[in-house]
């Protein structure tokens, strides 16, 4: 009798054992998503694709008339209907599963914070506060500079910068050739020591077909701009193209194709090989005076600059519906698509510039830089310009044959170093 007695005891001890061990199994399987401290606990997680914040309050079993109060307290902040796949979110909730605090990373540079108060909810919109530090990089252009510069968001977004600051003096779709060398002081931006994401460009050099070019960041009048060695900004009246680089690439990354625009020099101007409804923008600022259909340019759109320059858009598959005669345009807006009507062979823009009427070559206009650094401020701006040269000298870069040629320089190729 005590034997069985014993055994029944053994038997409740190792079911009991059981359920334990297996309950402490599901608490470490679900610990990814939320963690229990003292008096509360965290939930944690990311957007997925199609996710809302109603679904995410029922798969953690959360009181939906809550997320209405905090839809309501952030409204006039951020609509919380308002959210992507991939940004991250964390919520605090008490033993009664009554949400005590919530945050959602709205993008890279904002956090939306919601509190619980005596009388609801409370929120505010924050900056997320990097750690900067300096970074050098340097590279070789093969076949593009997406690809050179390196793989992944935060480089192709670099890459568009660096097309930014140069975009009055290189054509990044037609003129940089294999070979070329870049140069950037950057700043890179950290968080919990982590990478995140590049902030300002610095300076930069880029060294196109031998010559090199060269930008220094320099703030004054509470506005930065770019400029070059002698204190001239690198803004002029006029765009080294009508097709943006950034508008062409941003769709694109180094993993996809990316297209190869071709130039053609006509009696009259330049042709532009482009696929059918790549934007065309406004090369500077101006008055329309002209769009519709024109002969052989098909639609065209022409431009009225100051000091009696026009220039000419044709063979557009479309003309932007806010493009018209007597419309002020600014420098870079889309005022239209490529495309392949009147006479074309396939699509492409034809582009030109005219001076009084008469047909001159885009890429020998000289326009006069607009801005300059202001005297007084010039030895503040040749200190900068002095330190950046000395960061821009020490930066080197890999061998061109040292690329795999079918895949162009790789990510590991460029040379980034952290000071």
């Amino acid at each position: 009798m005590m034997m069985k007695k014993r055994v029944f005891i053994a038997a409740i001890f190792l079911i009991m054992t059981f359920f334990v061990m297996r309950g402490g199994l599901d608490v470490l399987k679900n610990s990814e998503d939320m963690n229990e401290r003292p008096g509360h606990k965290e939930i944690s997680g990311t957007i997925k694709n199609g996710e809302t914040f109603f679904d995410v309050f029922k798969k953690y079993g959360l009181n939906v008339t809550e997320l209405f109060k905090i839809r309501q307290a952030s409204a006039n902040i951020h609509r919380l209907r308002e959210v992507y796949p991939g940004q991250p979110y964390k919520i605090i909730i008490d033993r009664n599963n009554a949400v005590n605090t919530f945050s959602y990373w709205i993008n890279d540079d904002s956090v939306l914070n919601i509190t619980r108060t005596e009388t609801g909810f409370s929120a505010e919109k924050k900056d997320i506060e990097y750690e900067k530090r300096t970074l050098h990089l340097g590279g070789l252009i093969k076949d593009n500079l997406i690809s050179s510069v390196g793989n992944g968001k935060e480089n192709l977004l670099l890459a568009l910068e660096l097309s930014d600051v140069f975009a009055w003096d290189i054509d990044f779709n037609t003129d940089i050739r294999n070979g070329d060398i870049f140069k950037m002081v950057v700043e890179g931006l950290y968080l919990d020591g982590e990478f995140r994401k590049y902030g300002n460009i610095l300076s930069a050099e880029f060294v196109n077909n031998g010559e090199a070019y060269k930008a220094y960041r320099f703030e004054h009048n509470g506005r930065s701009d770019y400029y070059d060695p002698a204190g001239k900004s690198l803004r002029k009246a006029f765009l080294k193209a009508p097709l943006s680089f950034r508008r062409i690439s941003s769709g694109f990354s180094s993993g996809r194709f990316h297209p190869v625009l071709k130039i053609y020099r006509p009696h009259h101007g330049l042709d532009y090989a482009a696929p059918a409804g790549t934007p065309v923008s406004a090369i500077g600022d101006g008055t329309v005076v002209f769009t519709g259909v024109k002969g052989q340019y098909g639609n065209l759109v022409i431009v009225r600059h100051p000091n009696g320059y026009r220039t000419y858009y044709g063979h557009l598959s479309k003309i932007e519906k806010n493009i018209k005669k007597g419309v002020k345009v600014q420098q870079g807006q889309i005022i239209a698509a490529v495309g392949s009507t009147g006479l074309a062979t396939g699509p492409h823009l034809h582009y030109e510039v005219r001076i009084k009427n008469r047909p001159i070559n885009p890429l020998s206009v000289k326009i006069p830089p607009q801005n300059f650094i202001p005297k007084k401020l010039r030895i503040a701006f040749q200190r900068v310009r002095r330190d950046m040269d000395t960061r821009l000298a020490s930066i080197s870069y890999p061998m061109l044959a040292s690329a795999d040629k079918s895949k162009g320089v790789k990510t590991e190729d460029i040379k980034r170093t952290e000071l």
